[in-house]
């Protein structure tokens, strides 16, 4: 998955490293780690390249990821990492997804 927004963010879905990435003309901002075990995605680390930080672009990469969780329709998300434990408090409207084990 990659999707392409209109103000050139890219995000793409690294499956094989098990990553969401967030990138700009080229240049990596953010990562977003993850684990499948088929019935549940953990999200298990936000992370912003250092000189990137403050911009929202870890924010960007988690709703991107949960967006594309949300539509595959078959997968619950555990927050393991701490910042996408707090975007979920942030976003209450996707509660729905949260993993209730």
């Amino acid at each position: 998955m990659t999707r392409t927004e209109d103000d050139g963010f890219v995000l793409t879905k690294e499956s094989d490293a098990a990553r969401y990435t967030l990138t700009r003309d080229g240049e990596l901002l953010s990562v977003l780690d993850y684990r499948d075990d088929g019935r549940t995605v953990a999200l298990t680390r936000a992370f912003t390249i250092p000189t990137h930080r403050g911009h929202g672009h870890a924010a960007r990469v988690v709703q991107g990821a949960v967006e594309e969780i949300a539509a595959q329709g078959d997968r619950r998300v555990r927050p393991v990492c701490w910042y996408v434990a707090d975007w979920f408090d942030a976003h209450p409207e996707h509660a729905g997804l949260l993993s209730q084990n």
